[in-house]
């Protein structure tokens, strides 16, 4: 039996998008008449994101913050599986089930290598009706989501923290530079140098962090769908439904806005 199990691709996305946003941004400061190393600052980059790093650590706490930085796999890759090979596996256990009973899914329910279907599978050969099952699988789905949606409000705190820790440092820098008011030349290098924390601070939130977080978000819910196609099915099983009735049941689910990724069909 072919394998359902998620895999894991890049995300093209993620890095066109940024890459095509910095170039924009980029780009249009250089034709302006502007100078790559008018935006670079280490003191300025110190300031940001060291400062952003400590209010993060404030507002969360360090396991949620490990545990967000480990979800930027999400982000950084998709999962890919293949929706018709999952509906099709479905509907041969539920043939299966009804010719020779739910029993003769154990061994099928040990072997599956999506996790989220071995557990309710495994529920349901143990003999566990209707609303236990439903019950324990979308418990594990509710709190899988709520974990996720934990998770991405670190990036969000951090996507809200670092532009006014810019500001602070853009403050910083025209304090030092009002010392120096005596020199108009250092006056007006100063002030440009400021404000390239603003700059860090502002692009980092809007580029990275806040759109990780909404990435992660996405990702969650896509999971979520995937679930409960699962979930439907082997509910549809354990009914005795007829399988032809199940399949129609998990294409739906198929073809329902942002549902997970189906692969064509082999001829």
């Amino acid at each position: 039996m072919a394998d359902s199990r998620p895999g894991r691709r890049l995300d093209k996305s993620s890095f066109a998008g940024l890459v095509i946003a910095l170039a924009g941004i980029v780009g249009g400061f250089l034709i302006e008449g502007g100078k790559a190393e008018q935006m670079v600052g280490l003191s300025a980059a110190l300031i940001v994101f060291g400062g952003c790093a400590g209010a993060v650590m404030v507002a969360n706490p360090l396991p949620l913050i490990a545990s967000a930085l480990r979800r930027l796999n999400d982000v950084l890759f998709e999962t890919t599986s293949d929706t018709a090979e999952m509906i099709d596996q479905v509907v041969n256990y539920a043939v299966m089930a009804r010719k020779n009973g739910l029993v003769s899914l154990e061994n099928e329910a040990m072997s599956a290598k999506d996790p989220y279907l071995r557990k309710s599978l495994l529920l349901a050969v143990d003999g566990a009706d209707l609303d236990e099952i439903r019950s324990m699988m979308q418990l594990e789905s509710d709190v899988a989501e709520s974990r996720a949606e934990q998770e991405a409000k670190v990036f969000e705190s951090a996507g809200g923290f670092a532009p006014t820790i810019g500001i602070i440092g853009a403050v910083l820098g025209l304090i030092i530079v009002m010392g120096q008011i005596d020199d108009m030349n250092k006056v007006g290098h100063g002030i440009a140098a400021a404000f390239v924390a603003t700059i860090y601070g502002v692009g980092s939130a809007n580029l990275v962090l806040l759109p990780a977080a909404h990435k992660i978000k996405a990702r969650a819910a896509h999971e979520r769908e995937r679930q409960e196609m699962i979930l439907a099915g082997v509910c549809g099983i354990v009914e005795g439904l007829n399988p032809k009735l199940i399949r129609t049941k998990l294409e739906a689910f198929a073809k329902a806005p942002g549902a997970p990724e189906r692969k064509a069909a082999k001829g």
